[in-house]
């Protein structure tokens, strides 16, 4: 990717790069401060908590922040917590950490690895475990959040510090937003959150200016056939045939009436129907995960999905009234933009303080993260997520000479490198918000 940034945009980058405060000091700090980090995350680490549940986990970190100074507000947006510290005239900037776990049963094989033991929404009994690393977030968050608490000498404005429940449900952020985040407490003017990466080394920070995680939407269609007997087809309509036509018609919308430059996917990720091998079923269902970057195109791939279930029922020749019926969740993963200017300007200020070869712009990523409702919110917010690297670098050498797959996120073998997610992330945000807030 070339990058033709506006003079402007270069030189309030320069300003921002050419005036680095006290790094090593924070580097240092925050290696002290390690040890006592690390006893947190473990205890995070050991009791997760499920989307929309984390009442222990945010009170925790709601006491901690009070120790420090803040003046901290929970309960908002269910189990959220903003906690506030101003400090003189200047900008507003937001650093966010999600909470919950995931319905996982840890095989990490640690130490203190997550025995808990809880009920979904859906009232399923399962493990829990922070199989995507919300962790090492939270802890990276209270690093920061000590390390800027400590030298308020040294900046000047107000932080705004959040604990987001349900980044895992696509709702979180939206239910802080609607229970007035940017209301009842001062709207940012910067945002800044990190997310640990499972596909780059330990302490590697990793960005991507513009879209940077996707829109996600889970999608039904219920196809509707005549039931009968395998051996008569004729007097039947196969729903299991129709819904297999429907499953291959799909994958055109993306390779045959998108713009090959604009990154989608359709997956169906699962076929139920039938009970029995001699029976033709009278229904089958289809479960499909959509992934976009653009609304305008999220809408088409929607849209596209409909049209092509009822052409294909309508060529099977299914009547009117058992046509296949589409249903997507109005709770979706809208995509996370990284304002290209301010994240270039954030990378700059990394790279100078980490050297280039930790600090590494990427592509885009089709997972999702409900991060960017902040900026959807009111897109005046510069914002900016960034990734922190958390394979053990002796396991990434390996993998890279062997080709073995590593553990992804969400799988119940994902263990990072926690310090060193933790130590990156801290010290990441710091200087991010000290450069911000610069007196």
């Amino acid at each position: 990717m070339t990058f033709r940034p506006a003079l402007l945009s270069l030189a309030l980058c320069s300003a921002l790069i050419g005036a680095p405060i006290h790094a090593n000091t924070v580097t240092d700090a925050i290696n002290k401060d390690l040890p006592s980090l690390m006893k947190v995350y473990k205890d995070l680490h050991q009791h997760p908590e499920l989307s929309g549940q984390e009442v222990n986990t945010a009170a925790k970190l709601a006491k901690e922040a009070r120790k420090l100074g803040f003046d901290v507000t929970e309960k908002v947006g269910g189990t959220g917590v903003v906690a506030l510290m101003k400090n003189g005239p200047g900008p507003v900037v937001m650093i966010r950490a999600d909470m919950d776990g995931l319905p996982v049963i840890e095989q990490t094989g640690l130490d203190f690895a997550s025995k808990v033991i809880a009920t979904t929404e859906e009232g399923m009994e399962t493990g829990v475990m922070h199989a995507c690393g919300h962790d090492t977030h939270m802890t990276g968050w209270l690093g920061a959040a000590r390390q800027l608490a400590a030298r308020k000498n040294e900046w000047s404005g107000t932080l705004m510090m959040i604990l987001q429940p349900a980044e895992e449900r696509g709702r979180g952020a939206r239910d802080m937003l609607n229970d007035g985040l940017f209301k009842r407490f001062p709207k940012p003017d910067y945002a800044l959150a990190f997310h640990n990466s499972s596909a780059a080394p330990a302490g590697e920070i990793g960005y991507t200016a513009g879209y940077t995680l996707a829109n996600v939407d889970s999608i039904n269609i219920v196809v509707h056939g005549v039931g009968g007997h395998g051996a008569y087809p004729q007097s039947t309509k196969d729903p299991i045939v129709l819904a297999s036509r429907i499953v291959g018609a799909l994958q055109t919308l993306v390779s045959r009436e998108l713009d090959p430059q604009d990154p989608a996917v359709v997956t169906v990720g699962s076929f139920q129907a039938g009970s029995k091998h001699n029976i033709i079923s009278d229904k089958a269902t289809l479960l499909l995960t959509v992934r976009s970057y653009s609304d305008a195109t999220r809408q088409y791939i929607i849209d596209g999905i409909t049209r092509i279930a009822k052409g294909e029922a309508i060529a099977a020749g299914i009547p009117d009234d058992l046509m296949p019926e589409v249903t997507y969740k109005k709770e979706y993963t809208p995509s996370t933009w990284n304002d290209p200017d301010f994240t270039r300007q954030m990378a700059g200020v990394f790279s100078k303080h980490f050297g280039a070869d930790r600090v590494k712009e990427g592509k885009p990523s089709m997972a999702g993260e409900d991060f960017g409702r902040y900026y959807r919110a009111d897109n005046s917010i510069k914002s900016m997520i960034f990734w922190v690297g958390g394979v053990p670098q002796k396991t990434w050498d390996e993998a890279q000479k062997t080709g073995s797959k590593l553990p992804s996120l969400h799988s119940p073998f994902w263990a990072p490198q926690a310090d060193k997610v933790v130590a990156t992330g801290a010290e990441a945000l710091t200087l991010a918000t000290l450069n911000l807030l610069k007196k």
